[in-house]
Protein backbone atom coordinates (compact mmCIF):
# COMPACT_ATOMS: atom_id res chain seq x y z
CA UNK A 1 0.00 0.00 0.00
CA UNK A 2 1.36 3.46 -0.85
CA UNK A 3 0.29 5.99 1.59
CA UNK A 4 0.62 9.45 1.60
CA UNK A 5 0.41 10.73 5.42
CA UNK A 6 -0.14 14.65 6.16
CA UNK A 7 0.42 15.83 9.40
CA UNK A 8 2.20 18.87 10.33
CA UNK A 9 3.18 17.79 13.47
CA UNK A 10 6.97 16.66 13.03
CA UNK A 11 7.14 14.43 15.69
CA UNK A 12 4.11 12.61 15.22
CA UNK A 13 4.76 12.57 11.48
CA UNK A 14 7.81 10.54 12.29
CA UNK A 15 7.01 8.00 14.49
CA UNK A 16 3.50 6.92 12.24
CA UNK A 17 5.83 6.90 9.29
CA UNK A 18 8.44 4.36 11.35
CA UNK A 19 5.68 2.50 12.80
CA UNK A 20 3.42 2.04 9.30
CA UNK A 21 6.46 0.86 7.55
CA UNK A 22 7.50 -1.74 9.82
CA UNK A 23 3.81 -3.20 8.68
CA UNK A 24 4.72 -3.03 4.95
CA UNK A 25 2.81 -0.13 4.47
CA UNK A 26 5.27 2.50 2.11
CA UNK A 27 4.67 5.85 3.48
CA UNK A 28 5.45 9.53 1.47
CA UNK A 29 4.80 12.23 4.38
CA UNK A 30 3.97 16.01 3.80
CA UNK A 31 3.55 18.56 6.68
CA UNK A 32 2.03 21.56 4.47
CA UNK A 33 -1.18 21.60 2.20
CA UNK A 34 0.00 23.30 -0.22
CA UNK A 35 2.91 20.66 -0.79
CA UNK A 36 0.43 17.93 0.02
CA UNK A 37 -1.86 18.59 -3.22
CA UNK A 38 1.03 18.80 -5.39
CA UNK A 39 2.58 15.17 -3.67
CA UNK A 40 -1.06 13.74 -4.60
CA UNK A 41 -0.51 14.87 -8.05
CA UNK A 42 2.52 13.66 -9.00
CA UNK A 43 2.46 10.39 -7.36
CA UNK A 44 -1.20 9.23 -6.83
CA UNK A 45 -1.43 7.22 -3.34
CA UNK A 46 -3.77 4.42 -2.25
CA UNK A 47 -4.74 6.07 0.24
CA UNK A 48 -4.57 9.32 2.33
CA UNK A 49 -4.13 10.43 5.88
CA UNK A 50 -5.41 13.80 6.45
CA UNK A 51 -4.68 16.23 9.03
CA UNK A 52 -7.13 18.98 8.80
CA UNK A 53 -5.54 21.69 11.09
CA UNK A 54 -2.21 23.00 8.05
CA UNK A 55 -0.07 25.36 7.50
CA UNK A 56 -1.13 27.80 4.46
CA UNK A 57 -3.50 25.42 3.28
CA UNK A 58 -6.82 24.03 5.44
CA UNK A 59 -6.65 20.22 5.45
CA UNK A 60 -10.21 20.57 4.15
CA UNK A 61 -9.30 22.80 1.31
CA UNK A 62 -6.89 20.27 0.48
CA UNK A 63 -10.11 17.83 0.28
CA UNK A 64 -12.04 19.85 -1.25
CA UNK A 65 -9.85 21.01 -4.01
CA UNK A 66 -8.55 17.37 -4.52
CA UNK A 67 -11.59 16.12 -5.07
CA UNK A 68 -12.67 18.76 -7.53
CA UNK A 69 -9.17 17.48 -9.72
CA UNK A 70 -10.69 13.64 -9.41
CA UNK A 71 -8.31 13.03 -7.26
CA UNK A 72 -10.57 9.95 -5.60
CA UNK A 73 -8.28 7.94 -3.58
CA UNK A 74 -9.83 6.89 -0.51
CA UNK A 75 -9.25 9.44 2.99
CA UNK A 76 -9.13 9.02 6.18
CA UNK A 77 -8.69 12.55 8.45
CA UNK A 78 -7.00 12.43 11.61
CA UNK A 79 -7.52 15.23 13.64
CA UNK A 80 -7.59 16.85 16.82
CA UNK A 81 -10.90 18.40 15.84
CA UNK A 82 -13.20 15.66 16.62
CA UNK A 83 -16.89 16.93 17.17
CA UNK A 84 -19.70 15.79 15.36
CA UNK A 85 -19.56 18.73 13.23
CA UNK A 86 -16.59 19.01 12.50
CA UNK A 87 -16.77 15.45 11.35
CA UNK A 88 -20.18 15.64 9.51
CA UNK A 89 -18.29 18.64 7.34
CA UNK A 90 -15.05 16.15 6.84
CA UNK A 91 -17.01 13.55 5.44
CA UNK A 92 -19.20 15.71 2.99
CA UNK A 93 -16.62 17.04 1.56
CA UNK A 94 -15.13 14.16 0.84
CA UNK A 95 -13.76 12.17 3.19
CA UNK A 96 -14.21 8.20 3.53
CA UNK A 97 -13.33 7.74 7.39
CA UNK A 98 -12.23 9.85 10.63
CA UNK A 99 -10.20 9.18 13.39
CA UNK A 100 -9.49 11.28 16.07
CA UNK A 101 -6.22 11.94 17.91
CA UNK A 102 -5.55 10.28 19.95
CA UNK A 103 -5.64 7.24 18.17
CA UNK A 104 -4.70 3.24 18.33
CA UNK A 105 -2.27 2.55 15.44
CA UNK A 106 -3.81 -1.11 14.75
CA UNK A 107 -7.30 0.34 14.11
CA UNK A 108 -5.47 3.36 12.19
CA UNK A 109 -4.11 0.30 10.08
CA UNK A 110 -6.78 -1.84 10.15
CA UNK A 111 -9.32 1.16 8.95
CA UNK A 112 -6.56 1.72 5.60
CA UNK A 113 -6.83 -1.26 4.64
CA UNK A 114 -10.25 -1.68 4.72
CA UNK A 115 -10.51 1.31 2.37
CA UNK A 116 -7.98 0.11 -0.15
CA UNK A 117 -9.58 -2.95 -0.28
CA UNK A 118 -13.23 -1.20 -0.78
CA UNK A 119 -11.54 0.74 -3.88
CA UNK A 120 -10.32 -2.29 -5.23
CA UNK A 121 -6.52 -2.04 -3.96
CA UNK A 122 -7.01 -5.25 -2.75
CA UNK A 123 -5.48 -8.98 -3.42
CA UNK A 124 -9.65 -10.86 -3.38
CA UNK A 125 -8.31 -12.59 -0.19
CA UNK A 126 -8.87 -9.45 1.84
CA UNK A 127 -5.24 -8.45 2.81
CA UNK A 128 -3.11 -6.16 0.27
CA UNK A 129 -0.35 -7.76 -1.13
CA UNK A 130 2.82 -6.13 -0.02
CA UNK A 131 5.82 -5.42 -2.78
CA UNK A 132 7.86 -8.72 -3.84
CA UNK A 133 10.11 -8.54 -6.57
CA UNK A 134 13.31 -10.61 -7.74
CA UNK A 135 13.11 -12.83 -4.75
CA UNK A 136 12.67 -9.77 -2.73
CA UNK A 137 9.37 -9.85 -0.11
CA UNK A 138 8.30 -7.49 2.40
CA UNK A 139 6.53 -9.04 5.25
CA UNK A 140 3.05 -7.19 5.54
CA UNK A 141 3.20 -7.65 9.32
CA UNK A 142 6.53 -6.54 10.43
CA UNK A 143 7.68 -4.60 7.27
CA UNK A 144 11.05 -6.48 7.44
CA UNK A 145 12.68 -7.70 3.91
CA UNK A 146 13.05 -11.25 3.09
CA UNK A 147 15.40 -12.85 0.24
CA UNK A 148 14.23 -16.21 -0.68
CA UNK A 149 12.39 -16.38 2.59
CA UNK A 150 15.55 -15.39 4.92
CA UNK A 151 15.39 -12.41 6.18
CA UNK A 152 18.03 -9.13 5.27
CA UNK A 153 19.99 -7.78 8.17
CA UNK A 154 18.91 -4.16 7.67
CA UNK A 155 18.96 -1.37 9.48
CA UNK A 156 15.57 0.53 9.89
CA UNK A 157 16.68 3.52 7.13
CA UNK A 158 17.97 0.59 4.69
CA UNK A 159 14.66 -1.09 5.00
CA UNK A 160 12.61 1.66 4.42
CA UNK A 161 14.39 2.78 1.54
CA UNK A 162 14.75 -0.96 0.01
CA UNK A 163 10.49 -0.76 0.43
CA UNK A 164 10.53 2.11 -1.52
CA UNK A 165 12.49 0.96 -4.40
CA UNK A 166 10.28 -2.36 -4.34
CA UNK A 167 7.19 -0.30 -5.18
CA UNK A 168 8.92 1.11 -8.59
CA UNK A 169 11.48 -2.34 -9.44
CA UNK A 170 12.77 -1.45 -12.59
CA UNK A 171 11.65 2.59 -12.60
CA UNK A 172 13.96 5.39 -11.13
CA UNK A 173 12.57 6.99 -7.93
CA UNK A 174 13.91 10.50 -7.31
CA UNK A 175 16.39 11.15 -4.63
CA UNK A 176 14.22 13.49 -2.78
CA UNK A 177 11.29 11.31 -2.59
CA UNK A 178 13.46 8.80 -1.50
CA UNK A 179 14.77 11.09 1.16
CA UNK A 180 11.40 12.11 2.45
CA UNK A 181 10.27 8.44 2.62
CA UNK A 182 13.37 7.60 4.83
CA UNK A 183 14.45 10.36 6.60
CA UNK A 184 10.38 11.52 7.48
CA UNK A 185 11.59 15.45 6.03
CA UNK A 186 14.05 15.72 9.22
CA UNK A 187 15.62 19.05 9.08
CA UNK A 188 18.61 18.21 11.14
CA UNK A 189 19.66 15.62 8.40
CA UNK A 190 21.24 16.57 4.64
CA UNK A 191 20.25 15.94 1.60
CA UNK A 192 23.35 13.89 1.16
CA UNK A 193 22.24 11.52 3.68
CA UNK A 194 20.52 9.39 1.00
CA UNK A 195 23.61 8.04 -0.73
CA UNK A 196 25.37 6.70 2.34
CA UNK A 197 22.08 4.99 3.71
CA UNK A 198 21.98 3.85 -0.57
CA UNK A 199 25.92 2.87 -0.65
CA UNK A 200 25.20 0.55 2.66
CA UNK A 201 21.96 -1.02 0.77
CA UNK A 202 23.54 -1.66 -1.99
CA UNK A 203 26.55 -3.48 -0.47
CA UNK A 204 23.68 -5.50 1.83
CA UNK A 205 21.74 -6.57 -1.68
CA UNK A 206 25.61 -8.55 -2.90
CA UNK A 207 24.17 -11.84 -2.31
CA UNK A 208 20.93 -11.48 -4.01
CA UNK A 209 21.90 -10.67 -7.41
CA UNK A 210 19.75 -7.86 -7.73
CA UNK A 211 21.34 -4.17 -7.60
CA UNK A 212 20.85 -0.65 -6.55
CA UNK A 213 21.94 1.10 -9.35
CA UNK A 214 22.63 5.42 -9.31
CA UNK A 215 21.16 7.56 -12.12
CA UNK A 216 22.46 11.30 -11.76
CA UNK A 217 20.27 13.59 -11.93
CA UNK A 218 17.52 10.67 -12.27
CA UNK A 219 17.78 8.83 -8.63
CA UNK A 220 17.91 5.31 -7.89
CA UNK A 221 16.71 1.98 -9.26
CA UNK A 222 16.56 -1.38 -8.71
CA UNK A 223 17.99 -4.11 -11.48
CA UNK A 224 16.95 -7.46 -11.80
CA UNK A 225 20.30 -10.14 -11.85
CA UNK A 226 21.31 -10.00 -15.14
Amino acid sequence: MRLLLVEDDAAMQAAMQRSLERRGIQVSTCGDGARALERWRAAVPDAVVLDLSLPNVDGLQVLAQARAEGLDAPVLILTARGTVGDRVLGLNTGADDYMAKPFDLDELEARLRALVRRRGGGNGSGAVEPPSWCGLRVDAASGAVYHLDKPLELAPREAALLRALLGKPGHAVAKERLFDIVFAGDAAVQPEAIEVVAYRLRKKLGATGVQLVTLRGLGYLLQAPA
